[in-house]
């Protein structure tokens, strides 16, 4: 028989990863309602960059601005849901920029792509 201190610190932390998930799953959603893919490779790439921003980037911040003292409250952990969510946003946007770039420039290679791009920053 487990003891009950292990199995409740268990469920607690189920429902914080669950609540981190819950956040970059509405992210993905959002920007795949917004800007919809060409093909479905560019779809799955922008969907895993989202979710991995999302949950990956989400727990940066928090740690990044020492917000752990949130998770303690249940408008605390929904504040830090939108955190994620808002932390998956970027990452379909540049994934989206970096395929639309690429697409134009087709005939190019990766080391000239490069040094296009270095040269448009002034570096």
């Amino acid at each position: 028989m487990s003891e009950p201190a292990s199995t409740a610190l268990g469920g607690f932390a189920l429902t914080k990863v669950a609540g981190f998930l819950f956040g970059a799953t509405f992210a993905a959603i959002v920007v795949m309602a917004m800007t919809q893919p060409k093909s479905t490779r560019e779809w799955v790439v922008a969907l895993i960059c989202t979710v991995f921003a999302s949950v990956c980037g989400g727990a940066g911040v928090v740690q990044w601005l020492d917000l752990h003292a949130w998770a303690d409250q249940f408008e605390g952990m929904v504040a830090l849901i939108g955190l994620c969510f808002v932390c998956g946003l970027p990452a379909w946007v540049f994934v989206r920029a970096w395929f639309a770039y690429a697409d134009k420039r087709q005939q190019m290679t990766l080391l000239d792509m490069i040094k296009e791009i270095r040269e448009a920053l002034g570096r």
